[in-house]
Parts: C-alpha cells; sequence; structure tokens
C-alpha cells in the first residue's frame, strides 16, 4: 500500500461526521449519528463481544482520509446473521482458536449497505483494493483466524472475491415499487388468490377496533420510545434471550437522527398494543424492530409489512426491506434477492474446506432464489 497508511481506531467519533457520512450514500445504518449511538450507549463494546477498531486510510503523511471501513473485534457471532459457527466449531476442534475475529458489518442490521467507504474525489477501485489488502494483512499479522464483510453490495463482494476473498451469498425477501399508485394498485399485480388473501389479513388485523398510528421525525417522543422498548424487549427476549440494544440507544437515535425514523403503533380500546420501528434511506423503507404485547392475527403483517409498502407508495420509494429471512414474506408481495458476504481465511488449510462448503451453499442459494422467484404470488407473464 504504497503511499497510503492504514490506522484503527477505537471509536467512531474519531471521525468527521461530515467527512464520514459523505462515504456512505445517505444510508440510515451508516451513518456517523447511528453507529456513534450505539457505542455512546454501550451497545457496542468490548464486553458485547463488539470491540469498535474502525479502519482508516491516509494518505502517506495520515493527514488526508482517503477511505474508511465500519470495523469490529469480535469475540463472538451474535449479531451478524451471517451465520459462521459451525466454521467456529470445526476450526476449533482442529486446534486452532476462531475468536477474536475482523467483522467489517454494521452491528445488529442485517441490511446490504457498501463496507468499502471512499471519500470523494479519491480513486474507487484504488482505495478499496488498499482497504482491502490491508484488512486481510492486518489479520495475519495479528493472528486472527479471519476477516468478514457482511451484507456488501454485489459489485464490492466480487471486488473482494477479485483479490482472493471467498465469496458467499443467502437470500432475504424485499418489496419493489412497480411505479404504484396506490396498495389496490399493487394488489392487481397479484393472483385473485393472494389479492383475496391479503384483503382478508388487512381486514382482521384490524378488527375489534384497532387502528394504525403512524409517527415519524422530531414527533416522536420519550413517551413513544419508552412504549415501543417494551415491545422491543418482549420481542427480544423470546428470540434472542438477551436483546441487544438498549433504552438509551433509540433517545440517542430519536436524538440524533429523527428525520430517519417512522414508527408504527397499533391502538386499541385507548391502549397501544403494538409497534414497529422503519428507517428511511434514500430510496427504502427499512423494516428493524417490532413487537406486540397480545395474540392478534394478521396484526405483524399488517404493521410490519402493509404499513410499509402503504408508507412507500406514498412518498415515492423504490424498495421495502422487512427484515433478514422470512420466506411467509413471499405471499405478502416480498420477493427473493441474494445477499453478497466477503471472508477472509488465514490459515490455507482451513481456507480449502471453506471455500468447499461456500461452493455448495452458493449453489443451494441459486436454486432456493430461483424456486421461490417461480412461485411468487404476482401474476403470470
Amino acid at each position: 500500500m504504497s503511499g497510503t497508511s492504514l490506522k484503527l481506531h477505537s471509536r467512531i467519533t474519531d471521525f468527521d461526521a461530515a467527512l464520514w457520512d459523505g462515504m456512505t450514500d445517505g444510508h440510515p445504518f451508516l451513518r456517523h449519528a447511528f453507529l456513534t449511538s450505539l457505542e455512546e450507549t454501550g451497545c457496542v463494546r468490548a464486553e458485547t463481544g463488539w470491540l469498535p477498531r474502525h479502519m482508516g486510510l491516509y494518505d502517506e503523511s495520515g493527514a488526508t482520509l482517503l477511505g474508511a471501513m465500519p470495523c469490529y473485534v469480535k469475540g463472538h457471532s451474535y449479531g451478524e446473521y451471517v451465520f459462521d459457527h459451525a466454521w467456529a466449531d470445526a476450526w476449533q476442534r482442529a486446534g486452532g482458536r476462531y475468536y477474536p475475529k475482523y467483522q467489517v458489518s454494521i452491528p445488529f442490521t442485517p441490511v446490504t449497505a457498501p463496507k468499502l467507504l471512499v471519500a470523494d474525489g479519491q480513486p474507487v477501485e484504488t482505495i478499496q483494493a488498499h482497504l482491502l489488502d490491508g484488512l486481510a494483512a492486518l489479520t495475519d499479522q495479528q493472528g486472527l483466524s479471519s476477516a468478514h464483510l457482511t451484507f456488501l453490495p454485489q459489485d464490492q463482494a466480487q471486488k473482494a472475491e477479485a483479490q482472493g476473498y471467498l465469496l458467499r451469498t443467502d437470500q432475504q425477501f424485499h418489496w419493489t415499487n412497480k411505479g404504484y399508485g396506490s396498495f389496490e394498485d399493487f394488489l392487481k399485480d397479484l393472483s385473485s388468490r393472494k389479492r383475496k388473501q391479503i384483503r382478508k389479513e388487512r381486514r382482521e388485523a384490524l378488527a375489534g377496533g384497532i387502528r394504525i398510528q403512524m409517527v415519524e421525525g422530531k414527533d416522536i417522543t420519550e413517551s413513544h420510545w419508552d412504549v415501543f422498548y417494551r415491545f422491543y424487549m418482549d420481542t427480544g427476549s423470546r428470540k434472542w434471550g438477551t436483546p441487544y440494544l438498549d433504552r438509551a440507544f433509540f433517545s440517542a437515535i430519536g436524538q440524533k437522527m429523527p428525520e430517519q425514523i417512522v414508527l408504527f403503533f397499533c391502538h386499541k380500546a385507548g391502549n397501544i398494543i403494538a409497534g414497529a420501528l422503519n428507517f428511511l434511506g434514500p430510496e427504502r423503507l427499512y423494516g428493524r424492530y417490532w413487537g406486540c404485547l397480545e395474540d392478534h392475527p394478521f396484526l405483524h403483517f399488517e404493521t410490519c409489512y402493509y404499513q410499509a409498502i402503504d408508507y412507500a407508495i406514498a412518498h415515492g420509494l423504490q424498495f421495502v426491506e422487512a427484515g433478514a429471512q422470512g420466506p411467509h414474506k413471499l405471499a405478502r408481495g416480498y420477493t427473493p434477492v441474494k445477499t453478497w458476504s466477503a471472508h477472509w481465511i488465514s490459515d490455507p488449510g482451513f481456507r480449502q474446506a471453506v471455500a468447499r462448503y461456500l461452493e455448495t451453499e452458493r449453489m443451494d442459494v441459486e436454486e432456493t432464489v430461483a424456486y421461490l422467484g417461480e412461485h411468487s404470488p404476482f401474476k403470470k407473464a
């Protein structure tokens, strides 16, 4: 990396917020404010297994930032959503030490976003190559087992593959706006049976006098966060055992980035019984967390999927991403898309074993995406 220097930063606030945000294409989860909120509230720290070691690439003098990566030293594989527990078990059974490892990602957030960040005016291909080379060199020099760049855009994943990283794929379900003027326009694209099913689900979800309230931006108060945090804790405790985020985090993002937050609350008989948190990007709405304190058929679908579609249509957004995995989303108009990650494995023998596994896994993902695409709820051309 002649003419450049690589530096590790123990906190995101080491970077100027405007310079950092200028490299992120307006992505809400990459924003300096979002990452700062995770660190300042203690959700991301050594004790939680997410030790910040953000990588900054500088000119030779170290004065000018050329590029960066959001990076962490991980003591486990939780909160990543690209699962490598089997790799860790295999390597440790062979006598190796899998943890700690480098993780280039957004903590607790299974959302595709650029990770090879390039400053304005810098040569993109060159800076990305330097970042990838630097990460691999640091991983080897420090005796770590591996480095993982997860939920990459396809072009960045393929760039990494060209530089010796192992390519991995998976799939999620996203909704695409095909120029719809209303939810009914969207339904017209579906088969008759699916169209009737969704209409039925929407009716039954709101039976018994349930109504949906949207709260966004600066209208969100601490009282709203108090209510939502109850839902988050209830769902998180059941799904993960220990929820990743604390109450202070939600206040922090509400203060630092309110213009990118949309909440849907479900009211019944004067009480808020459910809610969903969404983040707003330049052309996407991202559904992140949901919770409900009562059992109501289809209310999850209404609050998380159909309200998100309504919002996207009304605001001219192109896509809705409603979280990781979930084949049940297919019947609600969310279609399969591939996700990408890249992995540097230091040990040559272990690397070969992982490469063989990934070759088979990629074929399985291709077949799954093709199969699901053939069984989408949309009318056949």
